[in-house]
């Protein structure tokens, strides 16, 4: 009965992105992007994780990482907004437009090793080799096989995938929060429902918080889609790939986070697999071939995106194909070097460095514009983005 609902609400999330009328809707594909980047990887690591680590408090800790989250999106949506008018851009807001590309693209770097590390976990979850070392070997002939296109063919052959990944990810996370609606339900009406304490607490809870910032991270590729879509509809995709993805997240964790005894499932970046598998047999095998789909689209469209970036930076120096081969031999030194919650604080770390700096733009323009009031908001922006920056640390 279970697995038939599962499987039923995943065609039918899947047949309503399939819909013409909503699959053609300009504003639907243009949030596709950002919605696919945040819900991505973080909704596979980030449930167990906060589980694990804030027990009852979980629903909260998602709600302020949405919040925050949001709130990095304002400051971006602002300077959408700013470059679309014209309102003469300073000196300083020009470099400091230089630098978040740069810091994006060092930030891609890191999210390339962190996706396909999650690839290589997930590749071996299910197998006899399920083990960091036979994962990193995975992840390291991923990396391989993305430099062998990236510097043969490129990337637009595969462009097509990423299309195809959203919408499988999304029907199965469906299916999934049914699942879990289910089994939420079970121990609800059997008065098993959980209230479980936190482990991490204080300053410590909040470091571990500052780290996971990757996990709602992407809503800023609407920043980048403007040879496609004008200014409003990318400001108005950003707000709708946000409010979609923080009423999955919110839904998820708090179906999450009262059900499962602490030590159920040894805290890995595989957890959501173990844990599933107590919901309904069906969903690790679901949420496997969702995991696999959507990193390696991701981490195709991270290392396109660095590329690109680099080459308009140097205006042509630095060539594409030089940038992939730089990315794999970080994303290489980052799988042998470190475990994967490693990798995930490393990447929030430069993301949130990334957000900083457009924080600092937004402050600047909100100045100019004589705005101080959102002017000081901007400010603290780029304070919390730096604090994220320095401050986070991994999952133990």
């Amino acid at each position: 009965m279970l697995a038939a609902l599962i499987l039923a609400t995943s065609l039918a999330a899947g047949a309503l992105l399939l819909w013409p009328r909503l699959a053609r809707a300009r504003l639907w594909r243009a949030s596709l992007t950002p919605l696919a980047s945040i819900i991505g990887s973080g909704f596979l690591v980030l449930g167990p994780i906060l589980d694990a680590s804030y027990g009852a408090l979980a629903p909260l800790v998602m709600a302020a990482l949405c919040l925050v989250a949001y709130a990095f999106g304002a400051a971006i949506r602002f300077n959408i907004a700013r470059r679309a008018g014209t309102a003469p851009r300073s000196a300083g807001e020009a470099w400091l437009e230089t630098l978040a590309s740069w810091t994006l693209a060092f930030a891609y770097f890191i999210s390339v090793a962190y996706y396909l590390n999650l690839f290589g976990a997930f590749g071996m979850r299910l197998t006899p080799w399920n083990d960091s070392f036979h994962a990193r070997l995975l992840t390291s002939a991923m990396l391989l096989v993305i430099l062998v296109i990236g510097w043969s063919r490129g990337f637009t052959a595969l462009e097509r995938l990423e299309q195809v990944t959203v919408g499988v990810k999304l029907a199965i996370i469906a299916g999934l929060l049914a699942g879990l609606a289910w089994f939420f339900a079970e121990k609800a009406a059997a008065g098993a429902l959980l209230n479980n304490p936190a482990t991490q607490t204080g300053w410590d809870g909040l470091a571990l918080a500052f780290g996971l910032i990757v996990t709602v991270q992407g809503f800023e590729t609407s920043r980048y889609l403007g040879e496609e879509y004008d200014a409003r509809t990318r400001i108005r995709s950003m707000r709708l790939a946000q409010g979609l993805s923080t009423a999955i997240y919110m839904v998820y964790v708090l179906l999450i986070a009262y059900v499962f005894v602490p030590g159920t499932e040894a805290l890995s970046e595989t957890s959501i697999i173990g844990l599933m598998a107590l919901v309904a047999p069906v969903l690790p095998l679901m949420l496997t071939a969702a995991a696999l789909a959507a990193q390696f689209s991701a981490a195709v469209a991270d290392t396109g995106g660095s590329g690109g970036l680099i080459e308009e930076l140097t205006s042509g120096r630095i060539p594409v194909r030089l940038s992939y081969a730089l990315l794999v031999g970080v994303g290489l030194a980052l799988t042998w070097g470190f475990n994967v919650f490693e990798i995930i604080s490393h990447a929030s770390r430069a993301f949130a460095a990334y957000y900083a700096v457009q924080s600092s733009i937004a402050c600047r323009g909100a100045w100019a514009e004589e705005r101080r009031a959102l002017a000081a908001g901007f400010a603290a922006l780029a304070a919390l983005g730096m604090a994220i920056a320095v401050f986070g640390t991994p999952v133990e």
